[in-house]
């Protein structure tokens, strides 16, 4: 679960991102941008689904799960009116979820976001903001996935992940649809009201 700290850290985060420009807010949304997200996510879920059960890599189909919640994920801040830029944007996109998109989730939702952004990057090796500090630190944790976890456990984690993956962008999917009706709605209203003023 969220806890108070958390909140308030990834809240000074995100004034600290948009002060950098590492966030930004848009004023005009571009549809091929959002349907670009959308179609990523989409194929990052289908790409770890057929890396799983076509028994071809753990690994990847953890990678790709976590990216098919990473970009529905930059996708609904998107359609709120938020661009992600890129540097250290999943970090960014994580914090933002909590900051924008928390009260429209369940907090184990974006808990599962959390959990599977770190076993992605364990399991790749990968501390994308700490990359050259950390080499050391992940050298060993790579080695401990690569050679002391069973193929049963790497399994195990992977469908986790995909699992944790479908739930995410099932309820990232639901939130766009909203955000589309709502702007649906306005527009006809706007455009009944607009002779008128």
């Amino acid at each position: 679960m969220l806890d108070e700290k958390k909140i308030k850290n990834a809240e000074a985060n995100v004034r600290h991102y948009l002060q950098e420009g590492l966030l930004r807010k848009i004023k005009k949304r571009d549809a091929n941008i959002q349907r670009v997200l959308q179609k990523n996510s989409e194929e990052s879920l289908k790409t770890a689904d057929l890396l799983l059960k076509g028994n071809y890599s753990t690994l990847w189909a953890v990678v790709c799960s976590y990216y098919a919640m990473y970009y529905a994920a930059n996708g609904v801040l998107y359609s709120i009116g938020y661009k992600v830029g890129h540097k250290i944007s999943h970090k960014v996109t994580s914090d933002a979820l909590v900051v924008y998109v928390r009260k429209k989730l369940k907090e184990s939702l974006l808990k599962e976001f959390e959990d599977a952004q770190e076993e992605a990057l364990e399991i790749a090796g990968l501390q994308a903001d700490e990359l050259v500090e950390s080499f050391g630190f992940e050298r060993l944790k790579r080695s401990r996935f690569q050679y002391e976890m069973t193929e049963e456990i790497k399994r195990s984690k992977a469908e986790t992940s995909l699992g944790r993956a479908k739930r995410f962008v099932f309820e990232m999917e639901k939130l766009l649809e909203e955000r589309s009706e709502e702007r649906r709605v306005g527009k006809e209203c706007r455009s009944r009201w607009s002779p008128y003023h």
